[in-house]
């Protein structure tokens, strides 16, 4: 059973969708009991820094993501959901994360030739032998909406980067806590292979 946290950030439908493709149980809940009871937990999320943090906290939801990742659970941010595992943001006034993991969230740049927010397909520099990515080609294509990106502290934990006029830590990695900019639920099969990888981390 898979828990997606709803706090009100929208995109859970599509999660919920496909993980039911993958012929996984899942629940939208935003009750503790439910999150801290599942095998594993997805934060997904689209919208703004700050509001999300409120959110969150207005459901205590703050406290239960900690809970549930220091039990050791296997745990999943999509998009929103990585930028608010780390520690801040430069949006919504440099608002504070959930200081899960090192780093920070910063704008792209403007560039020309680039349009902001990145909408679209990229393609995965793969490093660090990543589990999310095991049975991926290095170079497979995935699907990002953003506008800001993430400088993890630690290069260590990052195990997907593109390029978008900078380097943008795509995806990290560290114990039971993964995280993806992109959206594997939107991402066709390379994306539902990403999902299924994570699934498969909970059956360890």
């Amino acid at each position: 059973m898979t828990a997606v946290i709803d706090y009100d950030a929208g995109n859970l439908k599509s999660v919920e969708k496909a993980l039911k493709y993958l012929r996984e149980e899942s629940v939208i809940t935003r009750k503790p009991g439910e999150i801290l009871a599942a095998d594993q937990v997805i934060l997904p999320g689209v919208g703004a820094f700050g509001k999300a943090m409120e959110q969150l906290k207005q459901y205590g939801l703050d406290h239960v993501i900690h809970e549930a990742v220091e039990q050791g659970k296997p745990f999943l941010g999509i998009c929103l959901g990585l930028q608010l595992l780390f520690e801040g943001s430069q949006e919504s006034g440099g608002a504070e994360g959930l200081g899960i993991l090192e780093g920070e969230i910063v704008k792209i740049p403007e560039a020309e030739g680039l349009k902001i927010p990145h909408v679209g397909w990229n393609s995965l520099c793969l490093q660090n032998q990543g589990r999310l990515f095991e049975g991926i080609s290095q170079g497979a294509f995935v699907y990002f909406v953003h506008s800001y990106y993430l400088k993890a502290r630690n290069e260590n934990i990052v195990r997907a980067s593109v390029d978008y006029g900078v380097r943008i830590h795509a995806s990290v990695e560290e114990r039971n806590v993964f995280a993806c900019q992109f959206h594997p639920e939107k991402s066709s099969a390379v994306g539902l292979q990403i999902l299924h990888n994570f699934i498969k981390a909970g059956e360890v």
